[in-house]
């Protein structure tokens, strides 16, 4: 049996708008949002490109992760961002075909 992994990821859309979440399900989460399924901010500003994400085996460590990324500056952000997708690609470009 595998363990449960928990992920913080980063959104945004095309404009550069991001938004920061935990999930025990990445594919299933992004999927949500790529559907408009999930009322609020990025429904409404179409947030749904995956810019980064960071596995945990504790969801404790996920939640304390998100909450310090969310209390962020959007600079602080989008610098967290280009240290592993420097050139904004859509890590889940590829997750739906």
């Amino acid at each position: 049996m595998s363990k449960q992994k928990y992920y913080v990821y980063i959104l945004a859309n095309k404009s550069g708008s991001t938004y920061v979440g935990v999930t025990n399900d990445i594919e299933r989460r992004v999927w949500e949002h790529r559907q408009g399924a999930i009322e609020g901010f990025t429904r409404k500003y179409k947030i749904d490109l995956l810019m980064y994400y960071e596995e945990f085996d504790y969801i404790e460590d996920a939640i304390r992760r998100e909450k310090q990324i969310k209390g962020w500056s959007k600079d602080k952000k989008r610098a967290l961002i280009e240290t592993l997708n420097p050139r904004w690609v859509d890590l889940a470009e590829d997750w739906f075909a």
